[in-house]
C-alpha cells in the first residue's frame, strides 16, 4: 500500500451540519467533493487495486490464464459491473475502502488493508466485520487508551427513495460483537502469509480484552449519492439494541454520481495497472 496521503482525501468536506436522530445522537455529515483530476483519480486507483492486488503480484497471478494485467483485473479480482450481484458489491467494496480511508487519513488510525486481496469470489462482499482499525499509543505498553474502531458501512448510491442504510449499518453493527474474534483473525493470518510480522504481532494487543483491556469504539456509515440524502429519514435511526451504543459514532457521507465514481474509479484501476 501508498505511504503518502492520497490526494483523493481532501476531497472530504466537513459541510458543518449534523443529523440528530430522536433521542438527541449526533450523526456526523461528510460531502465527498470529488472532482474530475486525472492525476488524483489515477494516483487513487493504483492506491484502490491494490486492496484487491499488488502491482508487483499481477504478472505472477495471470501468467496462467494468458490475460493482461486488465483482463485478469476484471475478470479474476473485480466485482462486475453489471452482472448481479456485481454492481452492488463494487458499491460496498468501494465504500468500505473509503471509510478505510476516512479512519486511516483523516481519524489517524492504523487500518490493515487486508479484506479484499483474499477474495475466492470476485461478486460476493468479505465476511467478517467490515473495517477494523487500531491506535496503540505506545509501542511495547498496553495503555487504557489503546483503540480497537469497527466500522460498519452501508451504500445506497442509486434509486429514488432513500433507504434507511444508517440504521442497516447500526444493525450490522451490532452482529460485531460476535464477529470481532473472527475478524481480528483473519487480519492476523493475512499479514502473516504477507510476512508483515510485526504488524501481525501489534494484532495481538486486541485479541484478549479481558486480561488486556482496551477501548472499543464503534462505528457505523452511511454513504448516498447527494439527491438521496433525506435527514428526516436518517433521523430515524434508532441505536437502542447496540450494546456499544455509549460509544457508537454515526456517519454519513454524501457525494454528486457516486455510482458513477464507482465504476470509474474501477475502469482506471484496470486500465492503469
Amino acid at each position: 500500500m501508498i505511504s503518502t496521503i492520497p490526494e483523493h482525501i481532501r476531497w472530504f468536506a466537513n459541510t458543518g451540519k449534523s443529523i440528530t436522530t430522536s433521542k438527541g445522537e449526533n450523526i456526523e455529515v461528510l460531502e465527498f467533493k470529488h472532482e474530475s483530476d486525472e492525476e488524483v483519480l489515477s494516483f487513487w486507483a493504483k492506491h484502490f487495486r491494490q486492496h484487491y492486488c499488488l502491482d508487483d503480484e499481477i504478472d505472477f497471478f495471470r501468467q496462467g490464464y494468458g490475460y493482461s494485467k486488465t483482463e485478469y483485473l476484471n475478470k479474476i479480482k473485480f466485482p462486475d459491473p453489471s452482472r448481479a450481484p456485481g454492481p452492488s458489491t463494487r458499491a460496498g467494496d468501494f465504500s468500505e475502502i473509503l471509510v478505510a480511508d476516512y479512519l486511516e487519513f483523516i481519524l489517524n488510525y492504523w487500518v490493515p488493508r487486508t479484506r479484499y486481496g483474499s477474495k475466492t469470489v470476485s461478486n460476493e462482499s468479505t465476511k467478517g466485520c467490515d473495517t477494523l482499525a487500531f491506535k496503540i499509543i505506545r509501542d511495547g505498553e498496553d495503555t487504557p487508551e489503546d483503540t480497537l474502531a469497527i466500522f460498519e458501512a452501508k451504500a445506497q448510491f442509486s434509486g429514488k427513495k432513500t433507504n434507511p442504510r444508517l440504521q442497516d449499518a447500526v444493525n450490522d453493527s451490532v452482529k460485531d460483537q460476535t464477529r470481532k474474534a473472527e475478524s481480528l483473525n483473519a487480519i492476523k493470518q493475512q499479514l502473516f502469509y504477507k510476512k508483515k510480522l510485526q504488524e501481525a504481532n501489534s494484532i495481538d494487543r486486541f485479541q484478549n480484552p479481558i486480561d488486556r483491556p482496551y477501548n472499543e469504539i464503534s462505528g457505523a456509515v452511511a454513504l448516498f449519492s447527494s439527491n438521496l440524502v433525506d435527514p428526516t429519514a436518517i433521523s430515524k435511526t434508532s441505536t437502542n439494541n447496540h450494546p456499544n451504543h455509549n460509544n457508537l459514532k454515526l456517519v454519513v457521507i454524501h457525494g454528486k454520481d457516486m455510482m458513477n465514481l464507482v465504476h470509474e474509479l474501477y475502469r482506471r484501476a484496470a486500465d492503469e495497472a
